[in-house]
């Protein structure tokens, strides 16, 4: 079933069945203070669903800053919609698009995002190679593009490995595209962590600034 179809009918109640708070969140919380984001960065939110990096981005780039949200699905976008209006951020922009096929009309798109980020969202992608070259090729030199996806559980957390098979089943997601694994060569001065028995893998990487050995990461 396409994204859009899965989460026609579970995106109000989304942020309740997610497993977020329990699980999910530290994914975010760790890839955003790796990101080392400042006030006044724009910041591209890849398959953003019902908003839940807001407040965590916002409270890095302030309103100063922006954050463009891109999803595919309508209903999760009127989620994020009501997540930004309720916190009166007058900074977000919504748009619905395909990750994989964004064009020239996303907001920055031209000049360069100085941030880009994909939580648990390129796994449920058909086309997920594409939509990392996307992220990539719209962030500036220097700046920073932050995955953040979902492994099998390893070590004693192999345990878990049935619920998280289950949780991804239901949500959608492959567990085994691990998405995270092409930006080690792609990007320069990658980050590495991993959460909730490495189940959840964060990678974020600054985009060269040249395409010399001697690139700097232009931070």
């Amino acid at each position: 079933m396409p994204r859009t179809g899965r989460y026609r009918s579970s995106a109000r109640f989304y942020d309740l069945i997610s497993a977020e708070w329990p699980v999910y969140r530290a994914g975010r919380v760790a890839a955003i203070d790796l990101m080392a984001l400042r006030p006044g960065h724009h910041v591209l939110d890849i398959g953003c669903g019902t908003g839940l990096n807001f407040p965590l981005l916002q409270n890095r780039i302030g309103p100063s800053g922006s954050i463009t949200a891109v999803d595919a699905s309508a209903q999760m976008l009127e989620q994020a919609r009501r997540r930004a209006f309720s916190a009166g951020w007058t900074n977000v922009r919504l748009v619905e698009a395909d990750a994989s096929a964004l064009d020239a009309n996303v907001p920055d798109m031209a000049s360069g995002f100085d941030a880009v980020i994909s939580t648990y969202a390129l796994s449920l992608m058909a086309d997920w190679p594409r939509a990392l070259s996307t992220m990539v090729a719209v962030t500036r030199p220097g700046g920073r593009v932050a995955v953040v996806d979902m492994q099998r559980p390893v070590g004693r957390a192999r345990l878990w490995s049935p619920l998280a098979q289950l949780a991804c089943l239901l949500g959608g997601s492959d567990i085994d595209a691990h998405p995270w694994v092409p930006m080690e060569s792609a990007l320069v001065d990658v980050r590495r962590r991993s959460v909730r028995g490495a189940h959840i893998q964060i990678r974020v990487g600054s985009v060269p600034t040249c395409t010399t050995d001697a690139c700097s990461t232009g931070r």
